[in-house]
């Protein structure tokens, strides 16, 4: 949501006339459809990490303004909390060592912010979600000062009308509340993009909610929030709850989410738009002067701001994204379901593990969403954020008998779904040493079922054996997170444990 707003009261007619302007947008939506004005092929990839500020107590630091005057780049930008930052990757195109390219460009853009954060006493931390952030944090008062997070965060607590309800059971459970929509700041994620033509946006969304289970499972790693151990990736829950305009009353009569998994396969990306305006009310109904319908009439292409900004309040975990480039209209699908980190290394392995993974099943003769009900697709995401590498999915079983069946996530990922990575990458054309590299991240993480989430837990509970407090054992493993990040060395090598007086590692 990067457009410039701002702030200001709604009247009773905004909200009607956004409709009918979103109405206008989504008709010029169809006809640039209709008369294929959309961009060729160009096997483009993007990416955005989002990041946290901590201090060498481990603890968030609320400087993301100094921060970025110090970092001085437009690839730096703020995210919704003081603590947060996110850097946006410029595409990319699949293909020879992308990945690689990836990494360095990464790797550098990252250690340079650290560099400039470490000057305010503050350093970059890659995790799903800081473990040591508490509820004290999550406040209005810790906003970033931009007008878009303000009027969100104004219009998304009058839409529910009462404080939000955080309800997570996990290993423990957590309850409380919120006056604003501030916990959502503690969830950091990787955003991955993939330009695609209309005509095979369906196989690719198709293909990415159908395997976002299994990328959460190899790649959870948020296993904490507010002092309590919950789901191992305890983003979406947290997500979900922190922006849910619904108060219980709705939720009851089945009102659907705005952090929403779908709930069916599609044939094209018109139908994902018109559920947007179909389910979900305008949150932010600001309009500019384009008449997208005249535009398309005299030969341009429309922005569809209204369009584009409504889509960004919609929190799919695959969203479709309407852009321009060069004058031309593309379509991307975001796939938002990973979290941060850990290492750079990790994070370039779960990109590969993607982009391989939807170009192998979106190109198969029996797509996968033609043998996997949606309902046990969105049923394994679920699974997967509760259990991670340690989850239980359901998926088709192999041959002519049909149906599905029950296996454990590292034995689908290690037996099926790598190899369909690695035709997928050969497909992009990704040198076999890259692919090779990055693939064997994930295969490692399976054989010795470990990844973020199972590490950070494993650590924190040597810790408290090792007599810390709670509290001392989250920021104590957060520390040595933070010295292994930097450090570099892929999840699945890191020692559990802590090193010096508070524990030793091994």
């Amino acid at each position: 949501m990067g457009e410039k707003v701002v702030a200001g009261a709604f009247d009773l007619s905004d909200r009607h006339q956004y409709r009918v302007k979103l109405r206008a947008c989504l008709a010029g939506l169809e006809r640039l459809l209709e008369e294929e004005r959309f961009d060729r092929p160009r096997n483009l990839m993007g990416m955005e990490i989002e990041l946290n500020l901590a201090g060498p107590d481990g603890l968030p630091r609320m400087l993301n303004a100094q921060v970025l005057e110090r970092i001085a780049s437009r690839d730096f930008q703020t995210e919704l909390g003081m603590f947060n930052l996110e850097v946006n990757i410029a595409p990319h195109r699949l293909g020879g060592r992308v990945l690689d390219r990836l990494a360095e460009e990464v790797r550098t853009g990252l250690n340079y912010a650290h560099r400039k954060a470490n000057e305010l006493g503050a350093g970059i931390v890659m995790i799903g979600i800081l473990p040591t952030v508490n509820r004290a944090d999550m406040v209005s008062a810790n906003l970033s000062d931009v007008d878009r997070y303000a009027l969100l965060n104004e219009q998304i607590v009058a839409a529910r009308g009462e404080s939000f309800a955080l309800d997570i059971e996990g290993v423990e459970r957590l309850t409380c509340t919120s006056a604003s929509i501030a916990p959502e700041a503690a969830c950091t994620s990787v955003q991955l993009h993939l330009q695609v033509t209309p005509g095979r946006f369906a196989d690719v969304w198709n293909a990415a909610q159908a395997i976002a289970a299994a990328q959460v499972a190899v790649g959870a790693n948020a296993p904490f929030l507010f002092g309590r151990e919950l789901w191992r990736e305890s983003r979406p829950p947290l997500f979900l709850q922190s922006t849910d305009t619904r108060p219980p009353e709705l939720q009851a009569q089945g009102v659907r989410p705005r952090t929403w998994f779908g709930e069916r396969w599609i044939n094209g990306p018109l139908e994902l738009f018109k559920e947007n305006l179909r389910y979900f009310p305008a949150l932010l109904p600001l309009m500019d002067v384009e008449d997208p319908l005249g535009v398309l009439d005299a030969g341009g292409v429309p922005q569809l701001g209204e369009l584009v900004l409504h889509n960004g309040t919609v929190y799919r975990w695959n969203r479709p994204v309407y852009g321009i480039a060069d004058g031309v209209p593309h379509l991307r699908v975001e796939n938002r379901v990973l979290p941060a980190g850990p290492t750079v290394t990790d994070v370039i392995a779960n990109v590969a593990f993607y982009y391989g993974l939807v170009r192998a099943l979106a190109e198969e003769a029996r797509p996968v969403w033609t043998r996997l009900p949606f309902e046990a697709a969105a049923r394994n995401f679920d699974v997967a954020c509760r259990h991670g590498i340690d989850a239980r999915l359901r998926w088709p079983r192999r041959g002519r008998l049909g149906g599905t069946v029950e296996v454990p996530a590292v034995d689908l990922v290690r037996d099926e779904l790598l190899p369909l990575a690695a035709a997928g990458l050969d497909a992009w054309g990704v040198e076999p040493a890259d692919r090779d590299l990055y693939l064997g991240v994930i295969e490692e993480r399976c054989r010795r079922r470990v990844n973020g989430a199972s590490w950070q837990a494993a650590t924190y509970h040597r810790a408290l054996e090792g007599g810390l407090t709670r509290e001392a054992a989250l920021a104590e493993t957060t520390r040595r997170y933070c010295r292994l990040m930097h450090e570099g060395e892929p999840v699945h090598t890191w020692p559990v444990g802590l090193l010096g007086s508070a524990g030793r590692a091994g």
